[in-house]
């Protein structure tokens, strides 16, 4: 059985930590060790305890994460994830794995995690499945389905027992609900806001206490759905 890596996840932003963490927790082959916000005790838990990699913020009180990798770079595994591009020449003097710039999807953090083991002999082969990409969507007629780009799925809108997806210049309508289409997008991409609109998160132009603004279109954020939408929008802010 593969050894699962032991990781100390450091931020000084909560939103982020929760982030780091949830993308964490998808893969087989990691294991959170501890997640904290403080760069000294983070120093602290790396020189006591068995830690393997350690994803870590930059700007940070005390001690940035510059500072604390050049001290720990014999010992662990380095993952800089952090919002500001100009310290990335800096982090290669720490032999750092990768630098994730915020606010990084799952596709990149994935990336960034194969690089642990570069030989892949550590990693089961299916620890890790390649993020989907694209799904196939059934049109009119018998074996007729069309293939679109997750990317491209601005927000997807339930229509009695259609459900209409809105793409960049077109809308493709398909006899489905909205519940099994919101099973078949990841979630962290997609979300509901409402009961009748799943919305891309990468498509929002922006947003108010009761809407969302995607393509000049503005869509309603129900109450059900308020609380969630927000917190997944705060993980996502610098």
């Amino acid at each position: 059985m593969t050894k699962q890596l032991n990781c100390l996840l450091v931020d000084d932003e909560p939103p982020a930590l929760r982030l780091l963490s949830n993308f964490v927790e998808r893969i087989s082959f990691l294991k959170i060790h501890k997640a904290v916000h403080d760069p000294i005790e983070a120093l602290k838990i790396i020189e006591e305890e068995q830690i393997d990699v350690v994803f870590l913020d930059i700007q940070m009180p005390h001690l940035t994460g510059i500072q604390l990798a050049k001290i720990v770079k014999q010992k662990v595994k380095i993952i800089f994830t952090t919002a500001y591009p100009q310290f990335a020449l800096e982090s290669y003097d720490s032999k750092a794995v990768d630098y994730l710039l915020k606010p990084f999807e799952f596709e990149r953090f994935y990336e960034a995690v194969l690089k642990l083991n570069a030989d892949k002999k550590d990693i089961p082969s299916k620890s890790l499945e390649e993020p989907a990409t694209y799904l196939f969507v059934k049109t009119d007629g018998k074996n007729n389905f069309e293939r679109i780009f997750l990317k491209d799925i601005c927000y997807v809108e339930a229509s009695r027992n259609y459900i209409i997806i809105y793409l960049p210049g077109k809308r493709i309508i398909t006899h489905s609900t909205l519940k099994h289409t919101e099973d078949s997008l990841p979630k962290d991409r997609f979300i509901k806001i409402h009961k009748s609109y799943i919305i891309s998160l990468s498509q929002i132009q922006r947003t108010s206490s009761q809407s969302v603004f995607i393509n000049d279109q503005e869509l309603p954020i129900g109450n059900t759905y308020r609380d969630a939408f927000f917190n997944q929008i705060n993980q996502k802010t610098l």
